[in-house]
């Protein structure tokens, strides 16, 4: 797999703040939908508990960004659902279809 283009990689990096804000935003609203459902409150607790820490493992989370992993790292936003392939419509062919043929492999 060729390295990712420089424009590409400068895209990438003008982007991934926006897009684990909105997908942080989006945990948020399922968080609060946990707490707010029946149920006893030191059982919501833990499972939130247990989220967060799940969650915050994630690339939508936490991320190290580096030119060598950018391929996978993208592929990993769209698996996790952070971001969509229609979000990568301002990269290059190159990108869009080196993500699709990551996520082809880890369906497969």
């Amino acid at each position: 797999m060729v390295d990712i283009s420089k424009s590409d990689w400068k895209l990438f990096c003008s982007r991934i703040t926006d897009w684990q804000e909105a997908y942080m935003e989006k945990l948020n609203h399922e968080y609060i939908e946990l707490f707010s459902g029946e149920g006893p409150a030191s059982k919501k607790f833990w499972e939130l508990d247990e989220r967060i820490k799940q969650d915050k493992k994630g690339p939508g989370v936490l991320i190290k960004l580096q030119k060598s992993s950018a391929y996978w790292d993208i592929a990993a936003l769209v698996s996790d659902g952070a971001i969509t392939m229609d979000d990568l419509s301002d990269f290059s062919d190159n990108l869009k279809d080196a993500v699709k043929f990551i996520l082809s492999k880890w369906t497969a």
